[in-house]
C-alpha cells in the first residue's frame, strides 16, 4: 500500500470529495453540493482533511472550529480502505487542528442507524451524550 498522505482540500479537489462522499459517506446533507462545500473551503481553508495513497482519495473529514467549539462532520473512509487506519490518522490530524486553535472538546455527529460509524467513533474514544437532541431548521 502506498504511504497515506493528510492534507486540507483546496478548490481543486471539490469534485472528487464530492463524488467520493457518494461511495464512501453514510448518508447525505443539505450542504453536499458543490457551492456547499465551496463555501466551507473559502471560509476555512483547512477544516477539510483529506486522506490519500498515491493519487487516491481514501477517507475525509470536515474540522470546523467556530472559534468556541470543535465539530466533526463527515468522517468517511472508502471501504476497500477501511480498518487500515485510515480514520483513525484523519481524526488525529483533526484533534491536532484543534488543539492547535485553542479547542477543548470535539464533538461529532452520527447517524443513529450506522452502527458502523458509531463502532468506530467509540474505538476513538468518543462517546454519545443522551441527554442532548440535536435541533434543525433547514434554511431557504
Amino acid at each position: 500500500m502506498n504511504e497515506l498522505r493528510i492534507r486540507a482540500a483546496g478548490p481543486e479537489d471539490l469534485d472528487a470529495v464530492l463524488a467520493f462522499w457518494k461511495t464512501a459517506a453514510e448518508g447525505t446533507s443539505i450542504s453536499d453540493d458543490r457551492e456547499g462545500v465551496e463555501r466551507l473551503v473559502a471560509r476555512d481553508p483547512e477544516a477539510l482533511i483529506l486522506a490519500e495513497t498515491g493519487r487516491d482519495l481514501v477517507g475525509t473529514v470536515i474540522a470546523g472550529f467556530d472559534g468556541w467549539r470543535c465539530h466533526l462532520y463527515r468522517l468517511a473512509v472508502h471501504p476497500d480502505h477501511r480498518r487500515k487506519g485510515v480514520g483513525g490518522a484523519l481524526l488525529s490530524a483533526a484533534e491536532d487542528r484543534f488543539v492547535a486553535l485553542g479547542g477543548r472538546r470535539a464533538d461529532a455527529m452520527v447517524l443513529v442507524r450506522n452502527e458502523l460509524a458509531q463502532h468506530a467513533w467509540r474505538a476513538a474514544g468518543y462517546g454519545p451524550e443522551e441527554q442532548w437532541r440535536r435541533w434543525v431548521k433547514p434554511l431557504g
